[in-house]
């Protein structure tokens, strides 16, 4: 079903915001919630004229009273509105207000036409706003008050949004109107779906109760979110058991009066410890630590928020909540995922067994015992040494060939080069309102007219409060038929010194979901950017990591960083190897994270808890007690329940779709056939039929099962 609750890795959304001298608007961030295949798409964009204040003014009167065309004229100005807590309330009050309106405007037709579609837009352009806003700033602001009143935001949209997709008028005039192509029957069937997945057709009692199991659900994950987040959790290290570890990571902790380091739990501390650290009990006490952020409140959490969904499901007659969501994705039903997931695990056992063999004889070497039993603290350890010792990769010292701005720089060159399009600062960078001082911004052109395309916000290094993870949210959803163009933020904790290739990975990651909503050219924002089926929309970005990897793009480097150290051609190969080693354990781990998701939102109720520890201890390493991963599993407390299958199922696609390219990644005319039928479209389109199209064929795992095998 379609709820605020069930939110997206990836958040999509719109700032309406401006101010108008003479009183008509305080800056303004909308909310919505068009929602689409299980996941709510935020949208979000602002007006920011480098014109008067009385120019801005008329704007946004003028976008007030209907004239969003007008408005979108000065689109290539358009800026975040960066609000403080007193602020966000108003904008949240105002802006279900002026939606309130809209909804009536959709009562009253016209029944069949296509203005409605045209109605449903205005009313995402009013909505979407607020619904980004919020989503970003609770977890990227520093002021904690800001971020408890987008929070608060959030929930009263949730409570909007299910009444909005409970009403019968405007379903029923949704339900009449005849498309007139196919780009409006996609957003018919969208939004049509949006309100049977809703409840509007069923009985009052239980459209009731699934708004109120919706305006929990979106609680219980903000709760989630929030203990992961902000737990103050750190692990306390001598200066022995940090001996060896890099400048670089020494220099990101703050010591106690003894002198000793403190040690937090984001993935810049975290993971180079695991990986480098050599004292396997200060490893322990780490891993320990990450293995319980959340704690018991996150475990009763998770467990009320499967509950809900199961009830939500049963109401509408489903057998399963993973059988409500996979009927409206690419898998069809969680049979199909459940089939799926079988032939993962097929095709990751040797592999695993071979890698935990290989690592338990890497600490028996190390530690000199000859029975060394391997825990699950020393996989990041040993395996980082093995990479060393086979393949002469040592990941930190990478981090003089990545350095920050040069990586961004060759990110951006990688795209400019395959998309026809450039990234470079705002013509005004004092028009350009950021949230912290680390943020930085850049406008998308055109390269050969120099048209704004889009806006690109990146919040770059860690911070305390901050989402601790790697995250794209296309700010602004695109809408051709207004001239909307579309910002996204990307969010990430990187060292200021430069990445590792694992980070220059996870960074072309993250940008390739920023391109799909930059590069999308759909009509209505209900179907812009990633607006697409949750199980195909990690695919592009998926697709786009393999450019980091390449000899032939890697060879770009030297274009924006000639004095970096060059990677020649053997160590690259060598860096490929290192990559693929250990893919066993890693897809095993993936197949699990997947397969204990779909048993959690399947037919039977289980303990989050013990449902966790029974399949994690039918592992090889098994279980360790006390610990409570799945207290941080944060996708399963938003838009990945039932459906963290996704990954994999994105990544067949993904390695698809890169044989187009036929092994010239550079090749321009392949990138503006892929741009035009993948990114362009969004969700205008079936993402099968787009597959299909590009691949001229008929999509197949050969690639997947060659790759998570070894055999690629």
């Amino acid at each position: 079903m379609r709820s605020r609750s069930i939110k997206s890795v990836l958040f999509f959304v719109t700032f309406d915001g401006f101010k108008c001298k003479i009183g008509c608007l305080q800056p303004t961030v909308h909310k919505a919630t068009h929602m689409t295949r299980l996941s709510i798409v935020l949208r979000g964009a602002s007006i920011a004229s480098k014109t008067s204040l009385i120019t801005a003014a008329a704007l946004a009167c003028a976008w007030v009273a209907g004239g969003a065309q007008a408005a979108s004229a000065h689109a290539g100005y358009e800026r975040m509105p960066i609000p403080d807590a007193a602020q966000m309330k108003r904008l949240c009050a105002s802006t279900i207000a002026k939606a309130g309106k809209q909804v009536g405007v959709l009562e009253r037709g016209p029944v069949g036409s296509k203005a409605m579609l045209t109605k449903w837009n205005q009313l995402d352009e009013i909505l979407q706003a607020v619904d980004g806003i919020s989503s970003l700033v609770a977890n990227v602001f520093t002021d904690k008050a800001v971020r408890e009143a987008a929070e608060a935001c959030s929930t009263d949209l949730t409570a909007f949004s299910a009444k909005l997709f409970q009403n019968e008028r405007v379903f029923k005039n949704m339900s009449a109107v005849v498309p007139k192509d196919a780009v409006d029957a996609q957003l018919k069937k969208s939004v049509v779906e949006g309100f049977e997945d809703t409840g509007v057709t069923l009985s009052l009692d239980k459209r009731a109760r699934i708004k109120a199991i919706l305006d929990k659900l979106e609680q219980l994950s903000q709760n989630f979110d929030r203990n992961v987040r902000e737990d103050p959790t750190t692990v306390t290290m001598s200066a022995g058991e940090v001996a060896g570890m890099p400048e670089t990571w020494l220099k990101l902790h703050k010591k106690d009066a003894s002198g000793n380091f403190i040690v937090n739990m984001s993935y810049p501390a975290y993971l180079p410890y695991m990986q480098q650290g050599m004292s396997e009990e200060a490893r322990e006490r780490l891993w320990m630590a990450k293995s319980n952020e959340g704690g018991d409140k996150n475990l009763e959490i998770l467990n009320e928020i499967s509950d809900l969904r199961r009830e939500m499901a049963s109401l509408f007659g489903s057998k399963s909540y993973a059988d409500h969501v996979a009927r409206r994705r690419m898998a069809g039903s969680a049979g199909a995922v459940d089939r799926f997931l079988i032939d993962v695990k097929a095709a990751t056992e040797a592999g695993e067994r071979q890698d935990i063999a290989d690592l338990t004889a890497a600490k028996a070497k190390h530690t000199g015992q000859a029975n060394a039993v391997l825990k699950r603290w020393d996989s990041a350890f040993y395996s980082e040494r093995l990479r060393k010792e086979r393949f002469s990769i040592d990941q930190e010292a990478l981090r003089k060939n990545f350095p920050t701005q040069a990586s961004l720089d060759f990110m951006f060159k990688v795209a400019s080069d395959l998309y026809g399009v450039k990234f470079v600062p705002a013509a005004d960078p004092k028009a350009v309102k950021l949230w912290h001082p680390d943020v930085r911004y850049v406008e998308v052109r055109d390269v050969k007219t120099n048209a704004f395309i889009g806006g690109v916000y990146m919040d770059l290094f860690p911070r305390d409060d901050k989402y601790n993870h790697a995250a794209a949210w296309p700010v602004r959803g695109v809408s051709t038929l207004t001239g909307r163009k579309p910002f996204s933020v990307l969010v990430t904790n990187f060292s200021r010194e430069g990445l590792t290739h694992d980070e220059l990975e996870t960074l072309l990651h993250e940008f390739g979901h920023v391109l799909h909503g930059a590069l999308s050219t759909s009509r209505y924002l209900g179907l812009a950017g990633t607006a697409v089926k949750r199980d195909f929309v990690e695919a592009p970005s998926q697709m786009f990591e393999e450019w980091a990897r390449n000899p032939e793009t890697l060879a770009l480097f030297k274009t924006v960083c000639p004095a970096c150290p060059a990677l020649s051609n053997e160590q690259i190969a060598k860096l490929e190897a290192a990559r693929t080693y250990g893919r066993g354990s890693r897809y095993a781990r993936q197949h699990l994270y997947a397969a204990y998701d779909m048993a959690l939102h399947g037919e039977k109720r289980q303990d989050a808890q013990a449902l966790w520890a029974q399949m994690e201890s039918a592992t090889p390493l098994g279980h360790v007690k006390a610990t409570k991963f799945v207290a941080s599993f944060g996708h399963l407390a938003s838009g990945y329940g039932a459906g963290y299958y996704g990954y994999l199922w994105s990544e067949v696609i993904a390695l698809d779709m890169l044989s187009a390219f036929k092994g010239k990644l550079m090749d321009p005319s392949v990138g503006k056939r892929y741009r035009d039928i993948i990114l362009a479209s969004g969700g205008q389109r079936e993402p099968i039929d787009m597959v299909k199209e590009l691949l001229g064929r008929e999509p197949n795992r050969d690639a997947f099962y060659a790759e998570i095998s070894g055999k690629r």
